[in-house]
């Protein structure tokens, strides 16, 4: 479906929770025995919570989502959200508007446009997690909880990154035959991706207006009062940012998946959902509606044991926003 919001029109994607024990996405009234998520509605009665999904810049869609952790969450009891970023996939693609505050205004609105009225769970995939912080800064009253996939606040080092991947990004992909030489040996779609990257740093001002975007005051990320989990892959540089994160919001649950690169959302798509899940039960009181996923060749390893990857690991690892490597930002 198509939504107007903030003056652009975004692709949307809805899944409404699963009936227990059901593959259909509609739900009827829950059981009296049923212990999926809920929260209070406006009227007072039990309602589902709404968990909304931010994918990544300049390589990615809602897709990395749809394909991995959209319909668990719908399973848990959770309405799911999910979007094109301006710019990306079936969104309207203006030329100019890709500050930080741009894609946390569109969020808002949408939001608004749908009728979301609750807190909301806010899941981010590489930069999505870096609009869900943006969103639980400039409206505390609205977040429920964060997810932050491979990513970070708004920070100057996180940015920093993203800044150097943009500029990555348009030097090499307008080359002749880049794309081809990008995409082989690696996985089906790369190409795709890799063009639609192309396309759009061609179309817009996203390289240059993203990196000069406003950043708040450290204070403002601290005064983020929900529970966070992040989730980092051990051989990407970003997992690099776990300390800043951790000192800045002291409450964050980081997990380092051993193993794993910036693309661990597709690539360790059943260990991070074991995770989440696993998560949302212990961290925020919401328990999925079966036993929580989990695969005994990725074992999750807490920060405080964790030894950050070798220089010779990280120059050959995704890094952020990065798009010749496929890795999302």
């Amino acid at each position: 479906m198509i939504v107007r919001a903030n003056g652009i029109d975004l692709h949307v994607e809805l899944l409404d929770p699963s009936p227990p024990g059901s593959d259909v996405g509609r739900a009827p009234a829950p059981a009296a025995d049923d212990t999926r998520a809920r929260t209070p509605s406006a009227a007072g009665t039990p309602g589902p919570p709404t968990a909304v999904l931010i994918h990544g810049m300049a390589s990615d869609t809602l897709a990395s989502w749809y394909f991995t952790l959209a319909k668990p969450l719908a399973d848990a009891g959770f309405r799911v959200v999910m979007y094109d970023l301006r710019g990306h996939g079936h969104s309207e693609r203006p030329r100019t508007g890709y500050a930080i505050d741009d894609f946390v205004d569109d969020l808002a609105a949408l939001l608004d446009e749908l009728g979301v009225t609750g807190p909301v769970y806010l899941f981010g995939n590489s930069f999505g997690g870096t609009i869900a912080f943006g969103y639980a800064i400039r409206h505390p009253e609205r977040a429920a909880a964060i997810v932050a996939i491979e990513s970070a606040p708004p920070t100057p080092a996180w940015m920093a990154r993203v800044a150097r991947g943009l500029a990555r990004a348009a030097e090499l992909l307008p080359r002749q035959d880049a794309v081809a030489a990008l995409a082989a040996g690696r996985r089906e779609g790369f190409g795709r991706r890799a063009r639609a990257t192309r396309e759009m740093l061609a179309a817009t001002t996203l390289a240059e207006e993203l990196p000069a975007s406003p950043l708040p005051d450290p204070s403002r990320i601290s005064a983020i009062g929900v529970p966070v989990l992040c989730v980092y892959g051990a051989e990407s540089a970003v997992a690099q940012l776990a300390p800043e994160v951790a000192r800045l919001l002291p409450q964050t649950r980081t997990v380092v998946v051993a193993g794993a690169r910036h693309s661990v959302l597709v690539d360790r798509s059943e260990t991070v959902r074991g995770l989440v899940l696993a998560w949302l039960r212990e961290e925020c009181g919401v328990a999925p509606a079966g036993p929580v996923p989990t695969h005994p060749d990725h074992i999750p390893q807490e920060v405080p044991g964790w030894t950050p990857p070798s220089p010779a690991a990280r120059s050959s690892s995704a890094t952020a926003g990065a798009a010749p490597r496929s890795s999302p930002t």
